[in-house]
């Protein structure tokens, strides 16, 4: 999988458990699908987005590195 892959079902994932929490816990729960959100929003600009950083460092790859590895072999 690739980390554009992994990321998508992440942040998916993130936002259905604080929207669920916010439904059942408690409504400041929102704020969670809220930052999110953001996060996506701000990477769109500058590119930077952490937990796509964090798994490039458990050695992940992009689309683009894979399809580099498929293309030399």
């Amino acid at each position: 999988m690739s980390v554009e892959r992994v990321l998508f079902a992440f942040g998916g994932s993130m936002v259905i458990l604080m929207s669920l929490l916010a439904l059942f816990v408690h409504p400041y729960w929102s704020w969670g699908t809220l930052f999110v959100g953001f996060n996506c929003l701000q990477s769109s600009f500058t590119g930077f987005c952490p937990p796509a950083w964090l798994m490039k460092k458990f050695g992940l790859k992009t689309e683009a590195e894979l399809a580099l590895e498929q293309q030399a072999g």
